[in-house]
């Protein structure tokens, strides 16, 4: 990859965490980042993962799930040890993160939010996230995720 990376990617140089960076040509046209990358890269969409950012009780926290289903907020703000979530608005979600909307990663972030890991991911032996670019996907094992953000494991995908 050229240049110096993503915030994301840096982390994972950083801390020495196995894992690999696979890019695709973003299209603009497409409406779903998530799936977009599972096709572009012929991936089973269940491996795939979306990051996406909530307030839980007024507490911007990161949901993470697979591209094939939504945030279930009542299930985000019980696993977040709250009450009520909806999701945040945009600005909000990129000025905390440091990215843009469709390339947040779960890692790297600006600030570093509550995360919660759909429990789904403990499945497979790697995901792929956000590489904080829309067209950059990061492969590693959810294991490394979840100690890198902090994560909860939840189920959290409706």
């Amino acid at each position: 990859m050229a240049g110096r990376g993503t915030p994301a990617t840096q982390l994972l140089l950083r801390q020495r965490v196995a894992h690999q960076v696979h890019a695709y040509q973003h299209d603009p046209k497409h409406s779903s980042y998530g799936l977009e990358a599972a096709e572009a890269l012929g991936l089973d969409p269940a491996r795939v993962f979306k990051t996406m950012v909530a307030e839980v009780d007024g507490r911007l926290t990161v949901g993470v799930v697979p591209v094939t289903g939504q945030l279930d907020l009542k299930a985000l703000a019980a696993a977040a040890g709250g009450k009520r979530a909806r999701m945040a608005e945009v600005a909000a979600a990129e000025r905390a993160t440091g990215y843009v909307a469709g390339g947040i990663s779960p890692l790297g972030q600006k600030r570093r939010l509550p995360t919660v890991l759909d429990s789904t991911a403990e499945a497979f032996e790697t995901i792929f996230c956000s590489g904080g670019r829309r067209g950059l996907e990061i492969e590693l094992a959810p294991a490394d995720l979840i100690r890198l953000t902090g994560a909860t494991l939840a189920l959290i995908a409706g």
